[in-house]
C-alpha cells in the first residue's frame, strides 16, 4: 500500500495492519456477528491523525469505515479490506459547569460522558444503554431516557468538529455551515468523521427509574396498561415496555415495564403509582438513583461479543391485534437473551419540527424494536429467522418509519430512505456540497444528489 510507512511514521495514534499485535482485539466491536478485516487500523488520538488516515485511504483508493463507540448492530464501523478510521483512543471529555455544555471526543462512550457530568450535577440525553458510543447515537438522532424533557442527543449538539472526505477540519454549527449542522443531527456518518461534540447540558442530578416485571401470562395485559398508561404521562417520564427474558439464565419469558422520571420525588411518586399498583408483579424495583446509573439498567441484557440482529420500526399505534401477535410470536423465541421492546415517543422529542433537524421523526408515538441476541453460533440461522418471522408477523402494524440507529446490516435502500423520511432531498443535496464521491459510504447510505 503505497505511503502506509510514511501514514506510520507522521502518526501520533496507532496505525494497525493484520500482522501486528492488538489487530484482532482492535477490529472487533460490540456485535460478535461481525467479523470484518480490514487492511489497516488507524488508532487515531487527534484531527491531524483522522485527516492523515483519509488521505491515505483516498491515495489507495481504499473503502473507509469509521469506528466511535463501536455498538452500532449493523458493523458498520468495520470494513473488509479498507481502512478503519478508529477514535477509541479519543476520550478528552471538558466540562463547562457555568456554561452548562460538554465538549467530548468522538471515542467516548455514554457510562464515560455521564460520568464526567454527573460530577456538576449536569446531564443530557444520552441512549438507553452505556456502553453505546456519542457519536454514532448523536449523529442518528439519539434517544434515550431523558428525551420527554430535554429532547434528543442531536436537539442537544451545540457544534461538531468535523473532518471531510478532502482532509479540512470545520467547526460545525448554527452559526458556521448551518446546512452541514442540519445534517449532521440525524443523518449518520454520512457527511466526515466527527472528531469531537459539544452538547448542552442540563441541571439533574437523581432520577426515579428501574424496572417492574409480570409473568408472561399476564403479558396482553402489562401491554395494554402500557398503552393506555402511556397516554397520559408528563414530559418528565419515559416509558418502555418489552416482552423479555429473566436475567438468571433461567429462560423464564416476563412481561416488564422500564421508567426513567427526571422530576422530583414527589412528582414521580405520585406519577407511578398508578404502575406500581397494577396486576400483581413478579418483580417490582424502582427508586431514585442517579442518572449514571439508570442508563446502565439495560447494559446487562448487551454484553460485548454477543451475537445480535435486530429488527425495528415505528407502529401504526398500540393496537390489541399488534399485542396479541408479538405475544404469540415471542412464545417461541429461541434465545432466553432476545427481548422486543417498545418505546414510547412523547414530551420534547415531539415538538421540534419535521425539518428541524435531519431526524423527521417526530410524531408522538411507539418504536418498537426486537433485539434478538445470542451466543451459540449454532443457532444463528434460528435466530434469525425468527427475528424475520417475528418482524413478518406484525407488519401490517407497522408504519412507514424507521430508526436509523436499529437497522441491520440486510435492511434494504427502501429502510433507509424510512429513516431519513421527508428530509432525504435535503441531505443528499448537503452530501453532494462534502463528499461528492461518496468517500463515507459504509453507513446507511446517501447518495450525492446529481450535481
Amino acid at each position: 500500500m503505497e505511503g502506509l510507512d510514511g501514514l506510520v511514521s507522521s502518526f501520533s495514534g496507532e496505525v494497525l495492519t493484520p500482522a501486528d499485535a492488538g489487530y484482532d482485539e482492535a477490529r472487533r466491536v460490540h456485535n460478535g456477528f461481525v467479523d470484518k478485516h480490514p487492511a489497516v487500523i488507524a488508532r487515531c488520538r487527534g484531527t491531524a491523525d483522522i485527516a492523515a488516515a483519509i488521505a491515505f485511504a483516498r491515495a489507495n483508493n481504499l473503502e473507509i469505515s469509521v469506528r466511535g463507540g463501536g455498538h452500532n448492530v449493523a458493523g458498520r464501523a468495520v470494513t473488509d479490506g479498507g481502512v478503519m478510521v478508529d477514535l477509541s483512543l479519543m476520550k478528552a471529555i471538558d466540562v463547562d459547569p457555568e456554561a452548562r455544555t460538554v465538549r467530548a471526543e468522538g471515542g467516548v462512550v455514554w457510562a464515560e460522558f455521564n460520568d464526567a457530568t454527573h460530577a456538576h450535577s449536569l446531564a443530557t440525553t444520552g441512549g438507553v444503554i452505556s456502553t453505546t458510543g456519542i457519536a454514532g447515537l448523536t449523529l442518528g438522532g439519539g434517544l434515550g431516557w431523558l428525551m420527554p424533557r430535554f429532547g434528543l442527543a442531536a436537539d442537544n449538539l451545540l457544534s461538531v468538529e468535523l473532518v471531510t472526505a478532502d482532509g479540512q477540519v470545520l467547526t460545525v454549527s448554527e452559526g458556521e455551515h448551518p446546512d452541514l449542522f442540519w445534517a449532521l443531527r440525524g443523518g449518520g456518518g454520512n457527511f466526515g468523521v466527527a472528531a469531537s461534540f459539544t452538547y448542552r447540558l442540563h441541571p439533574l442530578t437523581e432520577v426515579t427509574a428501574g424496572l417492574v416485571a409480570h409473568p408472561f401470562d399476564a403479558a396482553g395485559d402489562v401491554l395494554r396498561f402500557y398503552r393506555d398508561f402511556t397516554g397520559a404521562i408528563s414530559d418528565d417520564l419515559m416509558v418502555v415496555a418489552g416482552l423479555v427474558h429473566a436475567p438468571d439464565g433461567s429462560g423464564v419469558p416476563l412481561a416488564a415495564i422500564v421508567v426513567c422520571h427526571a422530576g422530583s420525588p414527589e412528582d414521580a411518586s405520585t406519577e407511578l403509582k398508578p404502575l406500581l399498583e397494577f396486576g400483581s408483579p413478579a418483580l417490582a424495583q424502582v427508586g431514585p438513583m442517579p442518572y449514571p446509573a439508570a442508563n446502565t439498567m439495560l447494559d446487562a441484557g448487551y454484553p460485548r461479543g454477543v451475537l445480535n440482529y435486530w429488527k425495528s420500526s415505528f407502529l401504526r399505534g398500540l393496537d390489541d391485534g399488534l399485542i396479541d401477535a408479538l405475544i404469540n410470536q415471542f412464545a417461541s423465541c429461541p434465545s432466553p437473551m432476545t427481548a422486543a421492546l417498545i418505546e414510547h415517543f412523547h414530551g420534547a422529542v415531539a415538538r421540534v419540527g419535521v425539518s428541524d433537524t435531519a431526524v423527521p421523526h417526530r410524531e408522538a408515538g411507539y418504536n418498537m424494536v426486537i433485539t434478538s441476541v445470542w451466543t451459540d453460533p449454532a443457532t444463528t440461522d434460528a435466530n434469525i429467522a425468527w427475528t424475520r418471522e417475528s418482524f413478518a408477523a406484525v407488519s401490517s402494524h407497522l408504519a412507514e418509519r424507521r430508526w436509523l440507529n436499529y437497522l441491520d446490516d440486510d435492511d434494504a435502500a427502501d429502510a433507509v430512505r424510512a429513516a431519513y423520511g421527508p428530509n432525504y432531498a435535503r441531505l443528499a443535496e448537503v452530501k453532494r456540497r462534502y463528499d461528492p464521491d461518496n468517500l463515507f459510504r459504509l453507513n446507511h447510505n446517501i447518495e450525492p444528489a446529481e450535481g
